[in-house]
């Protein structure tokens, strides 16, 4: 039998993030064998995984960052089983190296950023890992990118929800205020353009069916609905909505003010539960 020292197991340890109990016996009944020990651990993620693979992965931590040169953001969801979970260090620390493979990567979609490399296995196998090692159901959620002139992201507090904000040029400050509106507002569109005909229809047929219930006149019912209508994009796109620090500015009135012309291409947002 081979002789386990203190400094296998914490190498072990170190690089798989299992306990050091666990390190210690991959290490035994790999007799010693570094690779075939990480071999024993991630079978050990693959079981403990397929246990739990009808669990609920509601928790987890949010994160968004920008790409070198900020002309390339990304932001996505590390779920979990449990609040607890989601917020230890090291759990973050693991949402982090995946948020920065993406970047690294400019990974385009989720299954491209499961197949990518993060510490020689990929990134769906360090998922198969790491739940052997938390012992809960783990996976990525949400996860979105975006790529404008200039990205601008926000992370709001207890990292259940970011934003990325893709803007025509750089604007630090504004961008950052514009993916906190986001954030905060939930807008379903960045302008009337992208809201689907489908919403369209239904908020028509909503309003029409309140008018009536209040009793107004069936011909003006079009024109209540229309009215209804052109306040549902002003509350709910991003460029129509009033800016939350200026309720006397549209977010698209506000960027004019910071510059003209700056303005707003698209935005991505990404929470639990939110």
């Amino acid at each position: 039998m081979a002789n386990i020292t203190a400094a296998d197991v914490n190498k072990l340890r170190k690089q798989t993030g299992a306990g050091m109990m666990d390190c210690k016996k991959a290490l035994v009944e790999a007799d010693g064998d570094f690779d075939t020990a990480v071999d024993v651990l991630r079978k050990q993620g693959q079981k403990v995984a397929a246990k739990r693979a009808d669990r609920e992965a509601s928790e987890g931590c949010v994160l968004a960052g920008v790409a070198e040169g900020s002309s390339f953001g990304a932001v996505l969801s590390l779920n979990c089983e449990t609040d607890f979970v989601a917020k230890n260090e090291s759990f973050v620390a693991l949402t982090q190296s995946i948020l920065d493979v993406a970047l690294s990567n400019k990974s385009n979609s989720k299954d491209a950023l499961l197949s990518s490399d993060l510490g020689g296995i990929s990134i769906a196998e360090k998922l198969t890992e790491q739940t052997g090692v938390i012992g809960e159901k783990l996976e990525i959620g949400g996860f979105e990118v975006v790529e404008a002139p200039f990205v601008a992201t926000y992370i709001h507090a207890g990292n259940k929800l970011a934003t990325l904000v893709g803007m025509n040029e750089e604007a630090a400050e504004a961008g950052k205020n514009v993916a906190m509106q986001a954030a905060a507002m939930n807008p379903v569109s960045l302008n009337r353009d992208g809201v689907s005909q489908e919403t369209i229809d239904r908020e028509l047929e909503v309003g029409k069916d309140l008018a009536r219930q209040e009793g107004k006149p069936e011909a003006i019912l079009d024109k209540i609905a229309e009215g209804r209508l052109n306040k549902f994009f002003k509350e709910s796109t991003l460029l129509e909505q009033d800016y939350i620090r200026d309720g006397k500015l549209s977010v698209s009135k506000y960027l004019e003010s910071v510059k003209n012309g700056l303005t707003v291409s698209e935005f991505k947002r990404v929470g639990l539960g939110v």
